[in-house]
């Protein structure tokens, strides 16, 4: 899911049982026995705001409509409202046939019982799933179960550096490693610009960040067995690399700590940040008016080495998937809706227009996902992206591990140290407030 755009996944417990009563809301001006023929349709934010993305999935709405004379009701609803949205909808019997869900989601709403079960069959009925990337289905629900939802869109996490500001600063070549990002960060500092970017009250991108180094430590912040495991070795020195950038490296400026989404981006885009670690950000530079040509991307940094498997992962596996609320009247039709979003054609489409990475093999071979802002994601995907932890906990601890990193910004901005031992009773009080297995 998009890190900028889950700004509040955390005051949700999707741990209760939810109840899924009555969640489809398409409607028929007909007798009880016939199918709907209109389908409610939540759509994610994807674009710059909901009016873009009103005017990207309209037309195809229309196009499907034409192709089956069922009508897409549409409503884009933004990030920050669209998790309470859902579990409001899996109890009160008002919500939508299909939905987009972020794909760090799909185990939890999996837990609540609410959404269609993707088995063999039903993936039958849409191509099946030997269409889609295997790091994409890996974020579909739990492990050993039937898939919750379908891949939409896809996106990984690169390393977006400022061409102008890196010729100014004398850095010869955008960094691989994280020492490389520290020293091109001081050269970037010395010429009065801020080294990169961070968002410190942003939980989910938080997040995002200390599960891939913590990959790069050994460390998953989850048992196999699905305990969570937040003071191990790895996970301490994860979450101590990422906020010692402002504390000890001093390549982030004191700000960030206050920063919630896409505000990185905007120091970025008007020449005040030389770095930042996103997610298919070329959609939203575009609209904040920079220049294609005014950046460069490459694969987010490890420790050392080149971007793999293991310790070298360097991004969470990131996207949207389509979900069916399994109380929709009209199943047939939610089912066409997903497949007609799945199709080669929308998903170049889409992907296209969001600068996102279909999940369908065969639309990632149009060259437009193999450009300079988009050939690193899709690598990145494909070989070094690995999945956040798919269990029903999973938003809890986005909320508890995230705002432990976001305190320990906060510390850091006001001058006081953090140390080994401050980072491990932060994440040792995390983990407290998680539910006992």
């Amino acid at each position: 899911m998009r890190a900028a755009r889950v700004a509040a996944v955390g005051a949700v417990t999707l741990s209760l049982v939810l109840s899924a009563a009555a969640c489809g809301g398409g409607t028929n001006g007909g007798g009880s026995n016939e199918r709907p023929k209109t389908l409610t349709y939540w759509a994610s934010n994807q674009g710059a705001s909901i009016e873009v993305d009103k005017k990207v999935l309209q037309p195809e709405l229309d196009k499907f409509e034409k192709q089956t004379g069922i009508k897409v009701k549409l409503e884009v609803v933004p990030w920050a409202d669209l998790l309470n949205r859902i579990l409001t909808a899996t109890t009160s019997g008002q919500g939508p046939d299909v939905l987009n869900i972020g794909n760090t989601w799909s185990a939890s709403l999996q837990a609540s019982g609410a959404l269609l079960d993707w088995d063999d069959a039903a993936f039958q009925k849409i191509g099946g799933k030997d269409r889609y990337v295997d790091s994409a289905l890996g974020s579909t629900g739990a492990p050993g179960k039937p898939p919750a939802a379908v891949p939409l869109y896809s996106m990984a996490y690169a390393l977006y550096y400022h061409k102008k500001l890196f010729q100014e600063a004398g850095i010869a070549k955008p960094p691989t490693t994280w020492a490389e990002v520290t020293a091109a960060g001081k050269k970037l500092k010395a010429k009065g610009r801020n080294g990169i970017g961070v968002e410190g009250s942003n939980l989910s991108n938080n997040i995002h960040q200390v599960f891939v180094l913590g990959k790069q430590h050994g460390a998953d912040f989850f048992t196999p067995d699905g305990r969570a495991d937040f003071t191990s070795e790895g996970a301490v020195k994860a979450v101590k690399q990422y906020v010692d950038l402002m504390a000890a490296d001093k390549i982030v400026a004191p700000g960030n700590a206050e920063y919630a989404q896409n505000q990185s981006l905007s120091d970025f885009t008007k020449g005040r940040t030389g770095m930042v670690l996103w997610q298919t950000a070329a959609a939203t530079f575009k609209a904040q008016g920079m220049a294609d040509d005014a950046y460069g991307v490459v694969p987010a940094p490890v420790q050392s080495g080149a971007p793999g498997t293991g310790k070298n992962v360097n991004s969470m596996v990131a996207g949207i998937n389509m979900a069916v609320f399994k109380n929709t009247r009209n199943t047939e039709g939610a089912l066409k809706f997903v497949k007609f979003m799945g199709s080669d054609e929308e998903q170049r489409i889409l992907n296209k227009a969001y600068g996102s990475i279909p999940p369908v093999k065969t639309a990632q071979e149009d060259p437009a996902f193999n450009g300079p802002a988009t050939a690193p994601l899709r690598q990145t995907l494909a070989t070094s992206a690995a999945a956040l932890p798919q269990v029903p906990e999973e938003s809890q601890f986005e909320t508890v591990v995230g705002t432990a990193v976001k305190e320990l910004f906060a510390e850091a901005a006001a001058g006081r140290p953090v140390t080994g031992a401050s980072v491990r009773a932060k994440l040792d009080k995390a983990q407290q407030q998680m539910p006992k297995k």
